[in-house]
């Protein structure tokens, strides 16, 4: 009986040690965590315009000014425009895209995951989506 114990825990401890390895391992781009970062530095300083720069020919279609960019960000990403802390977690490329997951705690101390969408311009990375992701432990 011991000895299955002490061999379930060796287990659980190399699948939480190899889990937490892969995250070292993950790819990185800093020129996209810039964008990110310098987009987020633009909302809390509320410059709407510096940010809108960060969004992609796409978006700035939709939304035409940063005024509009600005107000949809505030009602509908508000961990966004004013966030507590930000982190940056797993580059992944899907069906050719870009997604970086970013870890988005906001002022009241809620843990929001974030993917965006990013895309290279002759101009740099570009912010083209973002994606709030359900809770864990949440289906969709």
């Amino acid at each position: 009986m011991r000895h299955a114990m002490l061999k379930t825990m060796v287990c659980v401890f190399l699948a939480v040690f190899a889990g937490s390895s892969l995250h070292a391992d993950e790819p990185r781009e800093p020129a996209i965590e810039a964008t990110i970062g310098a987009q987020t530095n633009a909302f809390l300083a509320d410059d709407f315009a510096r940010a809108f720069s960060f969004a992609s020919p796409m978006i700035q279609g939709i939304f035409v000014t940063p005024a509009a960019f600005g107000t949809m960000v505030t009602n509908a990403y508000p961990m966004v425009w004013r966030p507590a802390e930000v982190r940056y977690l797993e580059l992944r490329r899907i069906a050719g895209a870009f997604w970086q997951r970013v870890m988005v705690t906001d002022q009241n101390g809620r843990v929001h995951m974030l993917d965006y969408r990013m895309i290279q311009t002759p101009d740099g990375w570009k912010i083209d989506a973002v994606q709030i992701l359900p809770p864990a432990g949440v289906g969709v």
